[in-house]
C-alpha cells in the first residue's frame, strides 16, 4: 500500500454506472453470479485502454524517481538537504489531499477525474523538464512543482480504485486486478532498470520531460473509458467525507487492516528508504548488493500479481492478512547480516507476497463497499496506511545512531510481525468470506 501512480487494480460494465451491492455478513455466503458473457479481458477495449494507460503511465514514473533525484543533486550547491526537501514537498500533499480526491471521485466522472489528474501531473514535470534543461532551476519552484505533481497523485489514486468495478463484473475482479497490476509492476521494474541508462544518455531533464509526455499519453487512452458521473442528491464535501468515514468505519476488517498498514508501511519504508542501504553499505556489498535484493523484490511482485489473479481462497482478508508476514523475513535476515543471495531470495518471496496482498485487498474492497462510496473509503484506506510512512523515514537515521542498523532493522521486522499477528485477532479478518460459486454458474474468466 503506497501512493505511486499503479493505483491497485482496474475495468468492463457499460458508460451507466452500477452499484455494488451493500456488504454481506460473512457468515453465510451468497452466491456469486457467474459472470456474463463476453469478450476476454484482453478483446474488451476498454480494459485494453486502461492497462495501456497504466503501464505507459508507471513506465514514465520509473524513469522520474531517478531522474528528479539526479537532477536536483546536480543543481549548484544542492546536496541531500535540498533533495529531501523536494521529495518531502512532492510526498506531503499525497497525504495532505488523497481524501479530498476521493469525495472527488465519488461526485464527477471518474476518468475525467483521472484525465485531469494526468494533465496537471504532465504540466507539473514538464515544468520540471524545462527548468533542468535550461538551468534556472530555483529550489522554491523546484518545491512548488514536486507538490503539484504530489496533488495530480492524490486526486488520481482514489479515483482509478472507483474505476475498477464500473468496468469490470464482480466475477472477473480478481483477474483483472492481478492482470493490470502484472502490467505496472513489469512497466515499474523496467522503468527503473531503464532510467540510469536514460539519464546518462540524454540528461534527467529529457527523462523528466520523457514523464511528462507518459502523462499525456495516459490522459489520452482514459478519455476513451467515457465513464459518466453519478447523479445523485449533492451535499457538502465535509458531509461526504462524513459518510465515507461511516462506511469505512463501519467496517472492522477494513480499518483493522488500515492500522495494521499504518505500522507495516512505516517499517517498510525505513528499511527501503534508510536502514536497508546503510546496513549493505555496512559490509554487504554497498549499492549493487542492494540494487540486488530491490530487483528480487521486484521480479517477486510480478510474479504475485500472476499467481494472485488464479488464486480462489475463501478467506480472502485473512489470507491477504497472512501474506504480510513474509515482509518481515528479509529484513531480519539484513538485521544480522545474512548473505545477500539468502536476502534477495527473502525479497523476493516478499514481492510474492506483497502483491498477492495487493489484489486480494483490491477485490474485496471493491467487492464488499458500495460503489457510491468506493473513492471515498479508498481515500481513507490510502490515508491511513500512509499516516506513519514519514515518521519512519524520520526515525530510522536516529534509531540506527543510538541502536546501532542491526537492532534498528530487528525493531522494525518485529514491528510488522507484531501489527500482522494484532490484526488477526479480528473476528472479520478471520471470517470474512469471498462470495460462492453459484451452481451451475463459472466465476472463473479467461485472460
Amino acid at each position: 500500500m503506497s501512493i505511486s501512480r499503479m493505483g491497485r487494480g482496474s475495468w468492463p460494465y457499460a458508460d451507466a454506472v452500477t452499484a455494488t451491492p451493500e456488504p454481506a455478513p460473512p457468515h453465510p455466503s451468497p452466491p456469486l453470479e457467474a459472470p456474463p458473457a463476453g469478450p476476454p479481458l484482453w478483446r474488451d477495449r476498454r480494459f485494453v485502454l486502461l492497462t495501456a494507460a497504466r503501464t505507459i503511465s508507471v513506465l514514465g514514473n520509473g524513469f522520474a524517481r531517478v531522474a528528479l533525484s539526479f537532477a536536483v543533486l546536480a543543481l549548484p550547491g544542492a546536496g541531500p538537504g535540498q533533495l529531501s526537501l523536494v521529495l518531502a514537498c512532492q510526498a506531503v500533499p499525497q497525504l495532505a489531499f488523497v481524501l479530498v480526491g476521493g469525495v472527488l471521485a465519488d461526485r464527477v466522472s471518474r476518468s475525467r477525474l483521472m484525465i485531469v489528474a494526468d494533465l496537471v501531473g504532465a504540466a507539473a514535470y514538464a515544468g520540471l523538464a524545462a527548468m533542468v534543461l535550461t538551468g534556472h532551476a530555483p529550489l522554491w519552484a523546484l518545491c512548488a512543482l514536486a507538490a503539484l505533481a504530489g496533488t495530480a497523485t492524490a486526486l488520481f489514486s482514489p479515483a482509478m480504485d472507483g474505476v475498477i468495478p464500473l468496468l469490470v463484473p464482480t466475477g472477473r475482479l480478481q483477474r483483472a486486478n492481478g492482470l493490470l497490476r502484472v502490467g505496472a509492476n513489469s512497466s515499474m521494474l523496467l522503468g527503473l532498470a531503464l532510467s540510469g541508462v536514460v539519464v546518462a544518455l540524454v540528461g534527467a531533464g529529457w527523462a523528466l520531460a520523457l514523464n511528462a509526455a507518459s502523462f499525456v499519453v495516459s490522459a489520452l487512452l482514459i478519455r476513451g473509458l467515457r465513464l459518466s458521473a453519478r447523479v445523485r442528491p449533492r451535499a457538502s464535501g465535509w458531509s461526504e467525507l462524513r459518510d465515507g468515514w461511516r462506511e469505512f468505519a463501519g467496517r472492522q476488517w477494513l480499518w483493522v487492516v488500515v492500522v495494521q498498514y499504518a505500522v507495516v508501511v512505516a517499517a517498510l519504508n525505513a528499511n527501503a528508504g534508510v536502514l536497508g542501504p546503510l546496513a549493505t553499505e555496512g559490509g554487504l556489498g554497498g549499492a549493487r548488493s542492494w540494487s540486488l535484493i530491490v530487483a528480487a523484490q521486484a521480479l517477486g511482485t510480478i510474479m504475485g500479481a500472476g499467481l494472485a489473479a488464479r488464486l480462489r481462497v475463501h478467506r480472502p482478508v485473512l489470507v491477504a492478512v497472512l501474506a504480510t508476514f513474509p515482509a518481515a523475513l528479509p529484513i531480519a535476515l539484513l538485521a544480522v547480516r545474512a548473505p545477500v543471495p539468502l536476502i534477495a531470495l527473502a525479497m523476493f518471496g516478499s514481492g510474492i507476497a506483497a502483491d498477492v496482498f495487493g489484489v486480494l485487498w483490491a477485490t474485496t474492497l471493491q467487492r464488499e463497499v458500495p460503489e457510491a462510496a468506493l473513492s471515498r473509503v479508498s481515500s481513507y484506506d490510502w490515508f491511513g496506511s500512509l499516516a506513519f510512512a514519514p515518521l519512519g523515514l524520520l526515525v530510522a537515521g536516529p534509531a540506527a545512531a543510538q541502536l546501532g542498523v542491526g537492532r534498528a532493522l530487528a525493531g522494525c521486522a518485529a514491528l510488522i510481525v507484531l501489527a500482522t499477528a494484532a490484526a488477526l485477532l479480528s473476528p472479520q479478518v478471520r471470517g470474512l468470506r469471498a462470495p460462492r460459486p453459484a451452481r451451475g454458474g463459472q466465476t472463473s474468466d479467461g485472460p
